[in-house]
């Protein structure tokens, strides 16, 4: 016994067909570009990261007022600059804390820009705004121990937490330059 197949198509089965088709081609399209995407989409930015200048400033305005209380660098310490500064010259803090929201955006691929106030030898200046301070290398390394802490205070993940410190620790040999050392 024959079976007969039928062979007839309608434009309606030929358009539900196409529409078919299309429809699977779409989505293995989507999916495609989706996968691209996420190859292609570059890594944010450590100032994005950090959560942008909001995010920044926050962190900053912690950290400067914990290195003026702390005893190594703050109020009370041995170094009479550091000292005097951090006395005598506390009416200036808010505008340090926004240049240092400013560097720290800077560095951190944010949008504003960073200049000094005493321009220096570097790009960002550093040795001059530092150099009548005479910030030993351990002093400056309580700092940046100062900064890990308010970086932990704030949770900020140890990837971003690293990059900071990295940031920080790349420019020791300028805020160190006005440094002698005694005895």
């Amino acid at each position: 016994m024959k079976t007969a197949v039928s062979t007839s198509f309608t434009r309606r089965s030929v358009v539900a067909g196409l529409a078919v088709a299309a429809t699977s081609t779409a989505v293995l399209a989507a999916d495609n570009a989706q996968a691209q995407a996420k190859q292609t989409t570059p890594e944010k930015s450590l100032y994005e990261r950090l959560g942008g200048v909001f995010a920044i400033a926050a962190v900053v305005d912690h950290f400067s007022d914990a290195v003026v209380k702390n005893p190594i660098v703050g109020q009370k310490s041995k170094n009479p600059q550091l000292r005097k500064w951090h006395t005598k010259n506390l009416g200036r803090l808010p505008g340090l804390k926004f240049m240092r929201t400013l560097w720290v955006c800077d560095v951190s691929g944010g949008p504003f820009k960073f200049v000094a106030t005493k321009p220096g030898t570097t790009p960002l200046g550093l040795e001059e705004a530092h150099r009548n301070l005479r910030i030993s290398p351990t002093e400056f390394d309580e700092v940046a121990a100062e900064l890990g802490r308010t970086l932990d205070h704030f949770k900020v993940p140890k990837p971003e937490k690293a990059e900071v410190l990295a940031a920080f620790a790349a420019h020791k040999d300028e805020v160190t330059a006005g440094y002698v050392k005694q005895g």
